[in-house]
């Protein structure tokens, strides 16, 4: 009973004095430091420099293994994604019909993925594809002993890539003991479940036995999460109300089921088209799942799709230390991680393909609406349709990460020094599996008029659903290969006395190369389905190579001066393939471009004002290469368009494309396209601040930073393109559509180096503590405020857009105001948290809306999206020393994503944006966590 009112009393507490987000930083340990306790000399990101964490001149984050557990939750991505600072990185819902490829990656300041670094231990891992984006899917949580996440530029140390700035994944070391820890998690609605496993354990105590080994295995489930599970995400026929005016958002594709007709005949001597959906003519209504268009009916495709894909990872770490002296250690990590997640769109899009005019179905469906002009004059019937007895289209992406350093590290006098060799792979497999035909089979079958596509699901035989399904392909796509073998050496050490204190200096180098190779299975290279993009192959590499100094001078009392210099020297791309005019991979090799080197900078200053204050600042330089792809990528498929478009670009013109103009709502066939000319990106940025720290229970920061590129690297995106046609129009081009044997216009995604960007905040984090009678109360705020994110349009130098605080051109949003709020309260044996995460509102995608009805007129509107702010809830219960059990609440008060109207950017789910929001709405769990 005891114990009970003082969970009551914990949640009260917990709730209402409320508020705050992990005690991230180390800010508060200044206070610890005056008070003369002893702070063990680490390697902090950011440095090379062994040395306190609370001494640097730059804002680091620092999640300790505490702060994961209390989070709830449990993945590497998930936990990265949550923090204030992170904005514009790849989730799993963009996987979903979207670029996401299986990929979740990590981005500070809404920059992008590949503007920040992610290491495991302080050194890099390989990528997923030819450029730096890390997968985060890759690495397993259960092992990470804490994570550093290092808020400002770095390429002075580490190279390219650090703009944004650098997470590094810490593993546990010299562990003794086991560990066994189990989760379940179950959303209150249907779908989405998910469960956790692992065990770690350890022997040898390095400082008395001279070695340890540690391992970690785990396994993770994530089940799959239809649309209809949830009623924002299960119709693309949106009702809603604004201004006392009814409207209809309406997301539907023209290829419906029963599928729609168009019919060419001859008129004084001309030819000529209708377009009509059989079924409506004859029944006169659409379908269930359908609506009307004019005389075609169009197809909820949204009532097919998942918001969330199915994913499971078997993972293993494995680390080993050696004292080979007393002053001379060797080291060697392992880690491998097996990652599937499966994808799985609407139903197989046929597009418009031919059928005989002499197939039953004609007579049966087409000729009874024609009139007798028409029927005498008939050339010939295309069809449009969603092969729904299919079932969705699924793809299975198979990721198996290997990362392996063996090295050793020692000290020789006062010269810390380490060397270590990394071997890092990720091999990744793009399965079909399910929902892609055969296209001549299909073809063939739907020739004979067995499958009667012009009728609802439930109509069409048994007989013809067993033929289409006997059309099915299964198996292997393609494959995509990166290996990278890096060799680093680093050391530093003091070199000279000041009156203000001892001078260190840090040296490094590194040599890396990078190999990455794709290829593709043999229905690939055939382009053998229907609906698929038929790829190409590559076989691509480039040496890098990089060398550093930093020297940290005290420049007086309680001011200190940090330098760092670095080279960098990025060899040029060697491509084993040559390609022909289609984009296919044909004998020959051949080096793509020049070589770039850059030479780059960073200064920072930390002075100690007071005992309680701290100031400090930096600037410096960046720069960072394009991915291989960007640079060697012939033009090869790329899907279709994310959105449909109902006014051609070229409608009306005398461009040679007019002719093409589809005649009613289409999505258009895309191409992707690298350029061999583009420039490194550089940048240019500072940080100020400041932390504030008067005791043990107070601490606040605050810092600016300001970030410029040039030479930005970025794609047009769809938006932009068919936005503006006239710009844009060497980004328009054709394509064969396979069904029909007619060219259809097409557009192409290509790299440019666009211009300039700017982008500039704040960071903060504020630490409140509390002693009570009955426990301890820990409260922290941390945010970030963007008050500048732009860059110039793709093809002009001055023409500046943004998406702060608004769905921007490139198919995203900035956020103003992001902030984490955490609340724990410690009583006894019980730990509780409320975490609170809040994202500002913003100005949503502009988009066409019916007025009054589905079939109303359109009227171009503009919503503004609400804030959106979850509340988490986590009660930890310590039953014995080393047993604890944790039950929680994510979304307690199951707040359902708001309504977006945007046609574009992430996947494929419609009236909201997954990026953005939870999807999985109130969600229980319960984990235990035993120590042996």
């Amino acid at each position: 009973m005891h114990k009970n009112n003082f969970l009551a009393n914990s949640v009260r507490l917990a709730l209402v004095g409320g508020v705050a987000a992990l005690a991230f930083t180390s800010v508060a340990a200044i206070a610890a430091e005056a008070q003369g306790e002893k702070i063990e000399r680490i390697e902090v990101t950011g440095s090379s420099i062994k040395r306190t964490d609370m001494e640097g001149s730059l804002p680091i984050t620092v999640i300790s293994r505490e702060d994961i557990d209390r989070t709830g939750l449990t993945s590497a991505g998930d936990l990265v994604q949550s923090l204030p600072s992170m904005q514009g990185f790849t989730t799993d819902a963009d996987s979903v019909g979207g670029g996401g490829g299986g990929v979740k990656s990590a981005s500070l300041r809404g920059l992008g993925s590949s503007y920040t670094l992610v290491l495991m231990n302080g050194r890099r891992m390989a990528p997923r594809g030819s450029g730096s984006t890390i997968d985060l899917n890759s690495i397993p949580l259960a092992a990470i002993e804490r994570v550093e996440v290092l808020t400002d530029g770095a390429s002075a140390l580490y190279g390219s890539d650090a703009i944004a700035g650098v997470v590094n994944f810490i593993t546990k070391k010299d562990l003794q003991g086991f560990n066994v820890a189990a989760r379940y998690n179950k959303p209150q609605e249907s779908g989405g479940t998910s469960s956790n496993l692992s065990f770690t354990g350890g022997f040898g105590d390095y400082e008395k036995d001279g070695f340890n080994i540690l391992f970690s295995v785990g396994h993770d489930e994530q089940e799959q999460l239809k649309a209809t599970d949830r009623d924002f995400a299960k119709t693309g026929i949106i009702n809603f109300n604004r201004n006392n005016q009814e409207y209809y958002y309406v997301k539907g594709s023209p290829n419906a089921i029963p599928g729609n007709a168009r019919v060419t005949y001859m008129e004084n001597g001309e030819k000529k088209t209708t377009v009509f959906n059989p079924y409506l003519k004859t029944n006169g209504n659409c379908a269930p799942d359908n609506f009307q268009v004019v005389d075609s009916c169009q197809f909820d495709y949204t009532t097919t799709v998942e918001i969330l894909p199915e994913s499971s990872r078997d993972s293993v770490i494995l680390g080993a230390d050696f004292a080979l002296t007393d002053d001379i250690k060797l080291f060697a990590n392992m880690m491998y991680s097996d990652f599937s997640q499966t994808t799985r769109i609407a139903p197989n899009a046929t597009g418009f393909f031919t059928i005989p005019t002499d197939s039953p179905l004609v007579d049966q469906w087409i000729i009874p609406n024609l009139n007798p002009a028409q029927q005498d004059n008939l050339v010939k019937v295309d069809a449009q349709w969603r092969a729904l007895p299919l079932g969705g289209r699924a793809t299975e992406w198979n990721t198996k990460s290997t990362h392996i350093v063996t090295g050793i590290e020692g000290l020789a006098g006062e010269i810390d020094y380490s060397a270590a060799f990394t071997y890092s792979k990720n091999d990744t497999d793009e399965n079909v599996a399910g929902g892609y035909p055969l296209f001549d089979d299909f073809m063939a079958l739907m020739a004979t008029g067995k499958v009667d596509i012009f009728a609802t699901p439930d109509q069409i035989s048994q007989e013809g659903k067993d033929l289409l399904s006997q059309t099915q392909f299964n198996g292997n796509w393609s494959n995509d290969t990166t290996e990278v073998k890096a060799f680093d050496a680093k050391a530093s050490m003091p070199i000279f006395e000041t009156s203000a204190g001892t001078a260190y200096l840090g040296t490094g180098a590194e040599f890396r190369n990078t190999h990455y190779v794709s290829s593709i299975a043999e229905a690939n290279k055939q382009d053998l389905l229907l609906g698929s993009n038929t790829g190409t192959e590559y076989d691509l590499a480039r040496d890098s190579y990089g060398a550093f100094v930093e020297l940290i001078v005290p420049v007086i009392t309680d001011l200190e001066l940090t330098g760092s210099l670095r080279y960098d020297n990025v060899g040029a791309i060697t491509n084993d393939f040559a390609y022909d005019d289609a984009g296919v991979a044909i004998p020959g090799s051949s080096t793509v471009n020049d070589s770039e080197s850059a030479v780059t900078y960073k200064i920072s200053l930390r002075y100690q004002a007071t005992e309680d204050l701290l100031l400090r600042a930096s600037t410096g330089t960046g720069f960072k290469v394009p991915s291989m792809l960007s640079i060697a990528n012939p033009r090869v498929d790329y899907g279709v368009t994310s959105g449909s478009y109902e006014v051609c670009p070229f409608a009306g013109t005398s461009d040679p494309l007019a002719p093409l103009c589809p005649t009613s709502s289409q999505q258009y066939e895309a191409f992707s396209e690298g350029n061999a000319k583009l420039k490194p990106e550089t940048s240019k940025q500072y940080s100020l601040g400041f932390v504030y720290a008067p005791d043990s229970d107070f601490s606040f920061s605050l810092d600016y930073w300001n970030i410029e590129l040039s030479d930005m690297v970025a794609s047009v995106t769809e938006s932009q393109i068919m936005a503006d046609p006239t710009r844009y129009r060497d980004l328009f081009t054709t394509k064969l559509n396979k069904g029909t044997g007619e060219e259809e216009i097409a557009i192409v995604y290509s790299d440019l180096n666009v211009g300039k960007s700017k982008n500039a905040g704040y960071d903060w984090n504020l630490t409140l503590g509390h002693d009570l009678s009955f426990g301890r109360l820990n409260n922290t705020l941390s945010g970030t405020y963007i008050t500048n994110s732009e860059y110039t349009r793709p093809g002009t130098d001055n023409d500046w857009i943004s998406s702060l605080g608004k769905f921007g051109d490139d198919d995203a949003v900035v956020f103003r105001t992001t902030a984490q709020l955490v609340s724990t309260l410690k009583t006894g044996d019980f730990d509780n948290s409320v975490t609170i995460r809040y994202r500002s509102g913003y100005a949503d995608q502009e988009n066409n809306v019916r007025v009054g009805s589905i079939s109303g007129s359109n009227k171009l509107i503009q919503l503004a999206v609400p804030s959106y702010t979850t509340v988490n809830f986590q009660s930890q219960y310590t039953i014995i020393d080393d047993l604890k059990l944790s039950v929680g609440i994510n979304n307690l008060f199951d707040v359902a994503p708001p309504l977006s109207l945007r046609a574009s950017g992430a996947g494929h789910q419609v009236g909201y944006d997954p990026r953005y929001t939870d999807s999985l709405g109130r969600t229980f769990y319960a984990s235990i966590d035993y120590k042996f």
